[in-house]
C-alpha cells in the first residue's frame, strides 16, 4: 500500500468512502471487487478510532435468543462463519463459560433449552469453513465441580453447573482491517491515510466529490466522485454538519469500555460470562442482569464492556483513572477472588457505537439499564434531504462490518445505475488468510525461518499476516539485524520497517498500535519506543525533538501508573544487568 496523493486527483472515481474502520474499509472492498473505481480516506490512521477498542469478539447473536429476534441471530451467526471463513489467522472460536444457579430462569435447564434452540437456529454455522480449529462447536453443559475446578472464586450458594458455548475472538482487530484494506488496495481502490475531508464539492443538489487536506503536508486536494460514502462512524454527523444536513433523528452513541490485565484470570482459554449489576430492559425472556465478559486474549485478559451515553463531540471522551476504579470495584464485587486492583490495568480501550433511547449522560456505572443499539444506520440523503450522490452508512458493531458494506455497495451501484454482481466478501479470503489449517501453517513458518528467531515470534508473525509471514522473513534475510525485538515484546524490528514501507505507517502511533503488536496490550516501555522511532527517523524525517512528541503522544494513550510501573521496572532491570556485567 503506497500513500499517492495524486492518484486521489487523478479523474473522476465511481466513489469515495470517507472513514477508514471497519465499515469503510469493507465498503471499499466490496465496490472495488465489484467493479467499481474506489477511493477512500481516512482523516486519522485507518482503523484508529472504534475499530481497534472493544472487546474484540465477533458476535454469533446468542444474545438475541433473550429478545426473540430470529433475524438477528441468523444474521449474526453468518458474518461470524465469514470472519472465521476468510480470516482464520485473525479470528478462532472462543468457548465461554456462563454459570448456572438454582433450577429457574438462571438454572441449567433452562439455559440448556436456549442453547439447544441456538444450535438449531444456526445449524449452517460452519459451512465454508476449510480449517477445522475454526469451525464452532455444539453448545454443551459441565457439572458444578468442573465450574468450580476452573473458577474456583464462583459463589457456590445454589450453582447447578454451566454452560459453554462459542463465539469467536480477534487476534488483533486492526491486523483484519488491515487484511480487508489490503484486498482493497489488491482491487484496485485508491487508498490514503491522514487525509481529513473538509467538505463537498457540490453541483446544485448533486455532490461530486470531497475537498480534503493532507494533515501530514498540510495540503489541500479534491476528490472528485460520482458518489460519496460517510462512513466516519461517530464522526459521520459531524461531517455531515459541514453541508448544514442534520439527521431526522440525533443518534445517540455508547461509550463502550473495557480494559486489558496484564496477568491471566480465566481457566483452559475459556471466557466467563458473569452477571453484573444492570439489566437489558429489551430482553423478553431475562435472565437477570447483563453479563460481564472476562475473556483471555494473548498472554493477558480482556474485561469489560461498560457503557455510558455520550452526546458531546466524539473527540472529547476519555477514560479517566475515577472510571476505572470504579469498574474494578464493579468487578471486585460481583468476582472477589480475583483482587484487581489498578495496578493489574495495563491499557483500557472504548469507543462509539450507536446505542438505544436512553437519557444524557446516562451510565451502567450509575446503575441505570441501559438500551443497546441493535441496528446500523444506512441513510440515501437522496430520499432524505434531497441531496443526490451522497450515503451515510454508521455501523452498530464490528461483526457487522461486512454485511453493511455489502448492503451500502448494493444502494451505491443502484444509485450509479450498475447491474449489480454478487458480493464475494463473505467468501474471498482476505490477504494472508487463505489458510486450510492454520497449525500446519505455523509448522510450515517455523521450517522456514530465519535461524535464530524466536519460536513465539514466528507464532506472533503467523496470527498478524497469516500467509503474509514470507514478507517479514524476506526482510530479515536481507539484513539480519531486523530480526532483534523491540524491547522485550515479540515485536521484531522488521515489523516496524515493513509498517512504514509498505503499510502507510506516518506516526508512531500507527506502527505500534495498528500494525504491530508493540503497544496493543501493554505500555511497551520509554526505551523501546524511543528504538522504534529512532530506527525510522531517518526515513520519515523525524528530529530528536518530533522522536520525544511521538514517543509522548503513544504514552498519554495508557493509564500514568502503567508508564510509571513499565520504566521503572526496564530501569530496574538494565540496572541489573549492568551491575551483573
Amino acid at each position: 500500500m503506497k500513500r499517492d496523493l495524486h492518484a486521489l486527483a487523478d479523474g473522476v472515481f465511481d466513489a469515495v468512502v470517507i472513514g477508514g474502520g471497519i465499515f469503510g474499509v469493507c465498503t471499499a472492498y466490496d465496490m472495488a471487487q465489484r467493479g467499481l473505481r474506489v477511493a477512500l480516506v481516512e482523516r486519522d490512521d485507518f482503523a484508529g478510532a472504534t475499530s481497534a477498542n472493544s472487546l474484540k469478539m465477533v458476535h454469533g447473536g446468542i444474545r438475541y435468543i433473550q429478545h426473540m429476534d430470529v433475524a438477528r441471530i441468523r444474521h449474526s451467526a453468518a458474518e461470524r462463519r465469514a470472519f472465521l471463513r476468510v480470516a482464520p489467522h485473525l479470528v478462532r472460536p472462543l468457548p465461554i463459560v456462563i454459570p448456572t444457579y438454582g433450577h429457574g430462569m438462571k438454572g441449567k435447564e433452562v439455559l440448556r433449552i436456549g442453547m439447544g434452540l441456538f444450535d438449531l437456529l444456526t445449524l449452517d454455522c460452519n459451512r465454508g469453513i476449510k480449517d477445522r480449529t475454526r469451525r464452532i462447536p455444539w453448545c454443551r453443559t459441565i457439572g458444578r465441580d468442573r465450574a468450580l475446578r476452573m473458577y474456583p472464586g464462583l459463589s457456590s450458594d445454589g450453582l447447578t453447573g454451566a454452560s459453554v458455548f462459542c463465539d469467536g475472538q480477534m487476534f488483533n482487530p486492526t491486523r483484519l482491517v488491515f487484511a480487508f484494506l489490503q484486498n482493497a488496495v489488491d482491487e484496485g481502490a485508491v487508498v490514503a491515510n491522514h487525509i481529513e475531508c473538509t467538505g463537498f464539492l457540490r453541483e446544485g443538489d448533486k455532490v461530486t466529490g470531497i475537498k480534503a487536506r493532507d494533515t501530514i503536508g498540510d495540503e489541500e486536494l479534491e476528490v472528485r466522485a460520482k458518489l460519496v460514502v460517510n462512513a466516519a462512524g461517530p464522526y459521520a454527523e459531524k461531517l455531515l454538519g459541514i453541508e448544514n444536513t442534520k439527521l431526522d433523528q440525533k443518534i445517540s452513541y455508547s461509550r463502550d469500555t473495557a480494559f486489558v490485565v496484564n496477568r491471566k484470570l480465566t481457566a483452559d482459554d475459556h471466557a466467563i460470562a458473569i452477571q453484573g449489576t444492570t439489566n437489558d430492559p429489551d430482553a423478553k425472556l431475562s435472565r437477570g442482569a447483563r453479563h460481564m465478559f472476562v475473556a483471555p486474549w494473548r498472554d493477558k485478559t480482556l474485561v469489560g464492556v461498560w457503557h455510558g451515553v455520550h452526546q458531546s463531540d466524539p473527540d472529547s471522551f476519555t477514560v479517566t483513572d475515577a472510571e476505572l476504579e470504579r469498574y474494578i470495584d464493579e468487578m471486585n464485587q460481583i468476582y472477589p477472588a480475583w483482587g484487581l486492583t489498578m495496578d493489574d490495568i495495563s491499557i483500557w480501550n472504548a469507543g462509539l457505537v450507536p446505542f438505544g433511547d436512553n437519557p444524557d449522560g446516562a451510565s451502567h456505572l450509575e446503575g441505570e439499564d441501559l438500551k443497546y443499539g441493535h441496528r446500523s444506520h444506512l441513510i440515501d440523503h437522496a430520499q432524505t434531504h434531497g441531496i443526490d450522490n451522497l450515503i451515510t452508512l454508521i455501523g452498530v458493531r464490528y461483526t457487522t462490518g461486512r454485511y453493511e458494506a455489502q448492503k451500502t455497495t448494493d444502494l451505491a451501484l443502484k444509485k450509479l445505475g450498475t447491474t449489480a454482481t454478487r458480493c464475494r466478501t463473505a467468501e474471498v479470503p482476505v490477504a494472508g488468510g487463505d489458510i486450510a489449517n492454520y497449525d500446519a501453517l505455523v509448522t510450515q513458518a517455523k521450517r522456514a525461518a530465519p535461524e535464530g528467531l524466536d519460536g513465539e515470534v514466528i507464532r506472533s508473525l503467523v496470527a498478524n499476516y497469516g500467509t503474509g509471514y514470507r514478507a517479514i522473513f524476506d526482510r530479515i534475510e536481507a539484513d539480519p539485524r531486523l530480526a532483534e525485538p523491540i524491547g522485550s515484546s515479540k515485536t521484531i524490528q522488521a515489523q516496524a520497517v515493513h509498517a512504514v514501507d509498505r503499510e502507510m505507517a506516518k506516526t508512531l502511533s500507527d506502527i505500534v498500535f495498528r500494525r504491530t503488536d508493540l503497544a496493543t496490550g501493554e505500555y511497551p516501555g520509554t526505551a523501546a519506543l524511543w528504538r522504534c522511532a529512532s530506527e525510522l527517523a531517518d526515513t520519515l524525517d523525524w528530529t530528536e525533538a518530533e522522536i520525544e512528541r511521538q514517543v509522548q503522544r503513544v504514552a498519554g494513550r495508557f493509564p500514568a501508573a502503567a508508564v510509571r510501573r513499565v520504566d521503572a521496572s526496564t530501569t530496574a532491570s538494565s540496572e541489573a544487568e549492568t551491575d551483573a556485567a
